[in-house]
């Protein structure tokens, strides 16, 4: 019987520990004033934020790739002889700590006794405390000719295992996410 119930516990715990792992947080702001229909063509600048050094890093390449087809499916053509529109990638990540109370008992508690039962609960509560990093994805794009910023999108997930092992997929999938924010002309 106590197998049982400290098998319920753990699944318990950690099905409440995948509830803490959330989805990208993604967001986009642009100008009202501005007429998207106006606009026909893109580039990219010269020297993007997400390129520190001076060459092209594999970042830049996939997060370049992804909006070029992101914008040539919404009908905007690439064109480095005067573009309409200009784009510009922000990249960052971050640690974070989360700390959580969790009851003693999924832990393991005193003797086994600390799980809800029979006996009720009178294991206390411990701080789970876990780290991870936090990734930060902006990207920018402004009138060429005016030098105007006119749109911008903004992602913010945590870094899975997955998305560091396959880092142009997870590119690609943050770079549409934020693209479905995108006005239509």
């Amino acid at each position: 019987m106590r197998s049982a119930l400290h098998w319920l516990c753990s699944l318990v715990a950690l099905v409440a520990l995948a509830g803490c792992a959330s989805a990208p947080e993604t967001h986009a702001d642009y100008d009202k004033t501005v007429d998207f229909a106006q606009y026909r063509s893109f580039a990219f600048f010269d020297k993007v934020g997400t390129d520190e050094a001076d060459y092209e890093s594999l970042t830049t390449r996939h997060l370049k790739a992804s909006t070029r087809r992101e914008l040539e499916a919404r009908g905007y053509r690439y064109s480095e002889s005067e573009p309409d529109l200009l784009v510009n990638f922000n990249a960052s990540v971050t640690q974070q700590t989360r700390v959580r109370s969790a009851p003693m008992g999924f832990y393991g508690g005193y003797y086994g006794y600390g799980y809800p039962g029979y006996y009720g609960y009178w294991g206390g509560y411990e701080p789970y405390i876990y780290q991870y990093d936090e990734g930060t994805l902006k990207i920018d794009i402004v009138d060429a000719r005016r030098k105007q910023l006119v749109w911008e999108g903004v992602t913010v997930g945590r870094i899975t295992d997955k998305a560091r092992n396959d880092r142009s997929a997870a590119l690609d999938l943050a770079v549409r996410d934020i693209f479905t924010r995108f006005p239509s002309r």
